[in-house]
């Protein structure tokens, strides 16, 4: 059985590595910049979903899946020519939206901790000897 997984993953990661060039070779305006984070295809290498993710809007991403999965023939077609596989898998298309939580995520650290400099500023600006309560820790 780990054979097996060993096999899909490198199938896998070989699929997500062609897929990304034959995307950037469509050319199509509609589906902007995306990129392929990551495959899953089955075990018996009938079906794979694909997860894109892009830095644009949900509305944006949707359309890329859409144009993507409406264009998963042709990409179907150029994988065979690409991949000696006994079988390609048919493409499904879904949107990942990992990055974009990510960076909502950093964002919201990036403010707690702005506001915590600034609140630990106005405690310094008010307590000059450094200490919370007036006293020291000498001993």
């Amino acid at each position: 059985m780990p054979k097996e997984f060993s096999r899909t993953s490198r199938i896998n990661q070989q699929l997500q590595e062609v897929l990304s060039v034959l995307i950037r070779e469509l050319r199509d305006p509609r589906i902007g910049d995306i990129t392929v984070t990551a495959v899953d295809a089955a075990a018996d290498m009938r079906s794979a979903n694909i997860k894109v993710s892009s830095f644009a809007d949900d509305a944006a991403l949707a359309q890329s899946v859409k144009v993507l999965n409406h264009a998963s023939g042709k990409l179907r077609r150029d994988l065979g020519r690409q991949l000696t596989l006994r079988y390609i898998p048919e493409l499904r298309f879904l949107a990942d939206r990992a990055l974009r939580e990510g960076d909502r995520i950093a964002a919201i650290i990036r403010d707690a901790r702005a506001a915590d400099d600034r609140v630990a500023a106005a405690r310094q600006q008010a307590e000059p000897d450094g200490s919370v309560d007036g006293s020291s820790n000498d001993g």
